[in-house]
């Protein structure tokens, strides 16, 4: 199929993705999959919509396999964050195309995505495409928020809807210039949030006479400024050993701190990360009145965990920086912190892809300093799930801004160029 046809067809899809409203809450991501549903059966394939509740469904359609090879997820979400239309240059459920971009919110997060992973399955479906294993394309409700009614309830309650062996879902792709050459970043892991809560305790009175309080307020400033002091030392795991590895030079552990010190500012504030503990206190409440001197203080904290550790491995060194004093922690929960292996049949296609259509450019692997509903797959299937879906016109700083931001809006080149990578890595894994 000729690229301007791709093209075309994925942003007329993108634009009437993005004119509908889903922002979670409420979301309404029903209206998306009626409309993906409308879009795919018209190519032949078959759809089903999967629902907890009737205005939150997830599409799942799929090009049944041949029984002989690996089956692929091409994994997506329609839901989207808040817009305030006062921010924005145009309406933010415009779907406007201008200066080769197409606006709107989720235009980046992710409904580029899902507009190139539906003009993917349903061009070569109408090719009549045979894969070796399933094909399944899944656009999901609810990524956003996670109250359990998207992909966490499809795993659970019709897993055979989306069990496959490999998936490619957001939260990669970007191009960047390191190590002397273009290199594009393809997530093969997620760090663990592991949020937590600090209840800071002290006494109350009266504000008129703070000498008689025990400010529980200003306890908990000091046990703030502590938290943001807290360093540990950097360590290398798989996933950025390897990146090391294809930049040029794995670094001795006694090394490692002194070498990303020596990074350019973006390219150490994209590893830095990836090296170890990142902690954030976010929320705070105390006194309800004015006039009162609150004996107690709530700290919320995010905190989020490499792959593979925990909370209980990180809790004697946030205990040590906030040394003694009158103070309860908590956890709250703990979720993520997946990987999926390195040397797999789908990093080879990724590779094949850029080497093909980028030559000279690389692949190398991150960490995700978040997570994405790829580590719902891992956890439940084993799945071999990569978060990649190439970007080279748009400036990835610029993405970065955007995603969650006022004028959100994606390249008309990376959408195709996602397209035609969608293509590739169905056929490539389905031959």
């Amino acid at each position: 199929m000729a690229t301007t046809n791709l093209r075309d067809e994925a942003t007329r899809l993108l634009q009437e993705l993005l004119r509908l409203n889903t922002v979670n809450p409420p979301g309404n991501e029903t209206i998306a999959a009626e409309l993906l549903c409308g879009y795919l059966e018209e190519s032949g394939l078959s759809c089903e919509l999967y629902a907890l509740e009737p205005e939150r469904a997830n599409l799942v359609a799929r090009i049944p396999g041949r029984g002989e090879g690996p089956s692929l997820l091409l994994l997506s979400h329609t839901d989207t964050v808040i817009a305030d239309p006062e921010e924005w240059s145009v309406d933010p459920w415009s779907g406007e195309l201008e200066d080769g971009c197409i606006w709107g919110r989720g235009a980046l997060d992710m409904k580029g995505h899902v507009a190139a992973a539906a003009t993917a399955i349903a061009t070569l479906a109408r090719q009549g495409f045979e894969p070796a294993g399933d094909l399944v394309f899944a656009a999901t409700a609810d990524e956003e928020v996670g109250v359990d009614v998207g992909l966490s309830w499809l795993c659970r309650e019709h897993p055979e809807a989306v069990r496959t062996d490999y998936c490619v879902n957001e939260g990669g792709g970007e191009r960047v210039f390191v190590g002397g050459r273009h290199v594009y970043l393809c997530t093969t892991a997620e760090k663990m949030s592991a949020p937590f809560r600090l209840n800071v305790h002290g006494r109350s009175g009266h504000a008129s006479m703070p000498g008689i309080a025990d400010n529980a307020l200003v306890r908990a400033a000091r046990l703030i400024d502590r938290l943001a002091g807290l360093r540990q030392p950097p360590r290398l795991i798989p996933e950025t050993a390897a990146l090391f590895a294809a930049l040029g030079d794995v670094p001795a552990p006694a090394e490692l701190e002194r070498v990303v010190a020596g990074l350019p500012q973006d390219a150490r504030e994209m590893v830095e990360p990836m090296l170890g503990l990142a902690l954030s206190p976010t929320m705070i409440s105390a006194s309800e009145r004015i006039n009162v001197v609150p004996g107690l203080c709530e700290v919320v904290c995010d905190c989020r965990l490499l792959p593979g550790d925990t909370p209980e491995d990180v809790e004697l060194a946030i205990r040590a920086a906030l040394g003694e004093d009158s103070y309860d922690l908590e956890w709250i929960d703990a979720i993520g912190g997946t990987r999926s292996p390195l040397a797999t049949p789908l990093w080879d296609a990724i590779e094949a892809f850029v080497a093909e259509d980028d030559p000279g450019a690389g692949v190398v692997p991150v960490v995700s300093p978040g997570f994405t509903d790829s580590h719902f797959l891992r956890e439940a299937f084993g799945t071999v799930a990569y978060g990649f879906f190439p970007m080279r016109t748009m400036d990835p700083e610029l993405a970065a801004r955007l995603i969650h931001s006022a004028d959100e809006r994606i390249a008309v080149e990376d959408l195709e160029l996602g397209v035609r990578f969608l293509r590739h890595v169905a056929a490539t894994l389905g031959q």
